[in-house]
């Protein structure tokens, strides 16, 4: 029993790891809290869910617009250092929210473009401190540590709506965004310790020929490919959220408990999945292992479409929060294991950006199909879609279902049955011909590569 509990090996064996994780989860929590803030001053000073609306706005675009760039410079630079410069920048703007919460509201629009720099600040620490875990860990630790950072992500998003909510009901907004201001001290001090991290190989060439080079590794690279189109199949065609009030009205009778009830039955699921993450982070086969899950996860959503009664659509919804847990845990393992460490700063960036813009593209694209049919159609289509897709990439791309290498590592990042272009088989022998493996005694030997 022991074994299927979240592995807690990558806290004890790396103090590196273990401050960078408490500082990360309680930024993401102090983050949720001024979400949370954000959207009750502007529906406070609108009124209109155009504007409350236009947030998120404010926080995807600069993700989506800058993260490729902000990965092809963490791999130009030191990671260590553009992490640390980013994250005072989000500190900053926090601290700016909260000024402006205590000493007068901005117009919504200052507040907007507020949140949009802090989003741009995320998107700058999000390649390098993404990939901090491979040179902080041993290789049979990075699944372990995915799932140490999801389940951390998961308390975030439980608990720090309902603190925001006290202590916006006790000491309003600008407190929420000063307590999301003195989290930053935690995740800065989590990585102020680390060792400088530059990139290993060559450095990314500057601009747009940078992330062209990253854009061409995903090309080339099947298992990162397949699971980056795994991801895109499991958001973009089946995401359900905005379909749950229309089916809530459809099959349910439009109880406003049943409604809220959807998304706690789907945190619940992931957060047990997390719980017993060690149940799937010691197998062999990541890849194989995110592909089902996928599959579960739109298989769970068709089912809870044509679910009878209630407790079996939450039945359903608890698999399909466990499945994308699992998913997103083998996902990062299996982009982890098979990117060379000069180019993990852009491929983790484009990660961020499918995890950004794919819930969003499957909102939309369930509410167009539920506007022209029904909200029950919309999510068993999409749910069969997406079964349908993720096998058409596990048939397409058979890499995906075969054993993680067990070997060593290069200085390159690159595991030993994959070489620096992302082709399996490939030789791990650098151009001098020599082979290098990380020295893990005491932590990273020089040229280790950090997750």
């Amino acid at each position: 029993m022991a074994r299927a509990l979240i592995d807690l090996a990558p806290l004890r064996s790396s103090p590196q790891f273990r401050r960078l994780w408490i500082g990360r989860s309680s930024s993401g929590l102090g983050m949720m809290m001024t979400l949370v803030a954000v959207m009750y001053q502007v529906w406070q000073q609108t009124g209109s869910t155009a504007w409350t609306g236009g947030v998120g706005l404010a926080e995807a675009l600069p993700v989506v617009g800058f993260g490729l760039f902000a990965g092809s410079l963490a791999d130009r630079g030191d990671r260590r250092r553009i992490y640390l410069i980013a994250t005072i920048g989000q500190a900053v703007c926090s601290a700016a929210l909260a000024v402006q919460g205590f000493a007068g509201w901005l117009p919504p629009a200052g507040v907007l473009a507020l949140v949009a720099a802090q989003s741009a600040a995320s998107a700058a620490a999000g390649p390098p401190s993404r990939a901090f875990l491979r040179r902080l860990l041993p290789t049979d630790q990075v699944a372990a540590g995915l799932a140490l950072n999801t389940i951390g992500f998961q308390a975030a998003l439980l608990l720090g709506p309902a603190l925001a909510g006290l202590v916006l009901g006790s000491l309003g907004v600008g407190s929420c965004y000063l307590v999301d201001a003195i989290t930053y001290l935690a995740a800065f001090s989590g990585a102020f310790g680390l060792p400088p991290m530059p990139p290993d190989g060559e450095p990314a060439s500057p601009g747009l020929a940078g992330v062209r080079e990253g854009l061409g590794f995903l090309l080339r690279s099947p298992r990162v490919r397949g699971a980056l189109l795994t991801d895109l199949a499991a958001t973009v065609l089946s995401f359900p959220v905005s379909l749950f009030p229309l089916i809530n009205a459809e099959r349910f009778g439009g109880n406003p408990r049943t409604l809220g009830l959807f998304m706690t039955a789907m945190a619940i699921g992931g957060v047990t999945a997390s719980a017993l993450s060690g149940t799937f982070t010691r197998l062999a086969r990541p890849g194989l292992v995110m592909i089902v899950s996928a599959g579960a996860w739109g298989a769970a959503l068709a089912l809870f479409g044509i679910a009878p009664g209630p407790w079996l659509g939450f039945a359903c919804l608890l698999v399909a929060g466990a499945a994308d847990s699992i998913s997103v845990v083998s996902r990062g393992t299996v982009i982890q294991l098979h990117t060379p460490d000069a180019l993990l700063g852009r491929v983790v960036a484009a990660e961020q950006i499918v995890g950004q813009a794919g819930p969003n593209l499957g909102n939309l694209r369930g509410g167009l199909v539920a506007s022209a049919t029904s909200g029950v159609t919309a999510l068993v289509s999409g749910g069969l879609l997406c079964v349908a897709t993720v096998a058409a990439v596990a048939a397409t791309i058979p890499e995906l279902r075969l054993p993680g290498p067990a070997g060593s590592r290069s200085r390159s990042g690159v595991l030993a049955d994959e070489g620096p272009d992302g082709d399996p088989q490939a030789s791990d022998r650098q151009p001098d011909g020599s082979q290098h493996a990380l020295e893990r005694d005491g932590g990273p030997g020089p040229g280790a590569a950090i997750p």
